[in-house]
């Protein structure tokens, strides 16, 4: 009898599992028309504030009145605040076809702060792609990872605007993943305070969430001070990820100092022996990168260039970057200046 019974249990997971996944795809699809449902009725108030806001001689003053009114009818969510939001909303997204329902509508108050609107465009494909939370959005525009991204090359181009505005990031090769800097402001430590590299490794690793934010797409943790045995003598890699898009190990070597000669070659060892010993048959060649306290650009190149393997370098800091300096950098490079 309780053979029977065990085996029914059994027998009806598969069942359960179905109706399960039934249910949840259900969910999610009601989810997403409630929500694009809640962005067009935004968009078309919008559109009611925009044209009827052009007949008062204050913006300021129009839109409270109208903000008391609908608050005392209708309720929540009329606040004079959310009424410029959805003004703003129809002005940015004139064609409402380009509203995306995978994003809520605090996604889109948050991307409309962002006045350029390339980096914008950036953005708000880059968080259907990744789905990141509002949260995780808001950290990444204050990061400035769209002027990062395109610092991270070396070169500005038009083309890489273009790719990134339709795209976001598109993990073809390697250097797609590369941010210049770092950002590693979550860890809360002061810019100037001497820290040692293994204190570094821990703070990164007991912020994992956060630092697998900034890493970006694809990575998972493989595991800290990973043992390399090279001619019996044991030498130890910091970080460890695997990328699944990129189908790559990643090795990640801290430096609290300046970029030095000797780095790139260290971990160019590491990377000959995870291809030699570690790497399956589908993986494809590991990566290497140094995340060093500074570097120069002509010690960068001496120690990177004419490497078999793929060995980069990028810079930390503890604090978020001031965007007007991000954004100076990346238009003289577009200058060529």
């Amino acid at each position: 009898m309780k053979k029977a019974a065990l085996q029914t249990v059994t027998n009806i997971e598969p069942l359960v599992r179905g109706i399960k996944a039934i249910i949840e795809k259900a969910r999610e699809k009601t989810a997403n028309i409630v929500n694009r449902e809640m962005l067009l009725t935004y968009w078309e108030i919008g559109k009611l504030i925009a044209s009827k806001g052009k007949q008062h001689h204050s913006d300021r003053e129009f839109i409270l009145h109208l903000s008391k009114r609908l608050t005392n009818e209708l309720g929540k969510g009329f606040s004079r605040s959310n009424l410029f939001n959805m003004r703003n909303f129809y002005l940015e997204y004139t064609d409402v076809r380009t509203v995306s329902g995978q994003l809520s509508w605090s996604h889109y108050c948050e991307l409309m702060q962002v006045s350029d609107k390339q980096a914008r465009l950036f953005y708000e494909k880059e968080t259907h792609n990744t789905k990141w939370n509002v949260r995780e959005l808001k950290r990444q525009i204050e990061s400035s990872l769209f002027e990062r991204l395109l610092l991270s090359k070396g070169k500005g181009n038009k083309m890489k605007i273009l790719e990134l505005k339709e795209k976001g990031i598109a993990l073809n090769h390697p250097s797609d993943m590369l941010k210049e800097p770092y950002v590693f402001e979550f860890l809360g430590i002061p810019e100037k305070k001497p820290f040692l590299e293994k204190d570094l490794e821990k703070k990164l690793i007991r912020n994992m969430e956060d630092f697998l934010l900034e890493l970006g797409r694809g990575f998972m943790f493989v595991g800290s001070q990973q043992r390399v045995t090279i001619g019996n003598r044991h030498h130890y890699v910091d970080i460890v990820f695997y990328n699944k898009i990129l189908r790559a190990y990643v090795l990640i070597d801290l430096k609290i100092r300046k970029l030095k000669l000797s780095d790139a070659g260290n971990m160019n060892g590491y990377l000959n022996y995870y291809k030699t010993e570690i790497n399956d048959a589908e993986d494809n060649e590991p990566i290497g990168i140094i995340l060093c306290a500074d570097k120069d650009e002509i010690t960068a190149e001496y120690a990177l260039g004419g490497l078999s393997n793929q060995v980069f370098a990028s810079k930390y800091v503890y604090h978020l970057p001031k965007k007007e300096l991000l954004i100076n950098q990346v238009a003289k490079i577009m200058e060529g200046k």
